[in-house]
């Protein structure tokens, strides 16, 4: 379980990093927008207060701190669960991801409140309203990896699912 270990914890080192960055050093919540390589990448500040894309966001103090619970938790059980499947490297690496990426969101609640989103990409005309973190991308890669790297398997029938 080690390249899930120094995944999760390059995964949070990297975010941490870059969200200090933009929020304390470049004063992204003062300045809102910048333009990196226009118009397919900036910076906007997003402070998101719920789940995905925001929903159910409220300024509740409960759903603050259960926001910071829930990703510990997911942690856990996504690691317990890497190992007992074997804790292949391509497993490890998957959850390790992923569990960085969730740990990282959920400092920023603990911190600040909410999780500093600000990475905008758009292209080709189309202007993306929605603004991401390397913690998000992180969850993402890791959640789909773990899918491929299970291989098949369900938890009912232990084999690959294909008959």
């Amino acid at each position: 379980m080690k390249i899930a270990l120094w995944t999760s914890i390059l995964v949070i080192a990297l975010d941490q990093a870059l969200k200090w960055l933009v929020v304390v050093g470049l004063d992204l919540p003062a300045v809102l927008h910048i333009d990196l390589w226009p118009p397919f990448v900036a910076l906007t500040m997003a402070w998101n207060r719920g789940v995905n894309f925001g929903l159910f966001a409220d300024e509740s103090q409960l759903l603050r701190w259960g926001l910071v619970v829930l990703p510990v938790i997911v942690s856990a059980l996504v690691w317990r669960w890497t190992r007992k499947e074997g804790a292949r490297p391509a497993m490890q690496l998957a959850a390790g991801a992923l569990i960085g990426g969730a740990l990282g969101n959920a400092i920023d609640r603990a911190i600040w409140g909410a999780v500093a989103d600000f990475l905008n990409v758009s292209c080709c005309g189309w202007t993306n309203p929605w603004a991401f973190n390397v913690a998000d991308i992180a969850i993402f890669v890791g959640a789909f990896g773990l899918i491929l790297a299970a291989g098949g398997k369900t938890p009912r029938d232990g084999g690959t699912g294909l008959g």
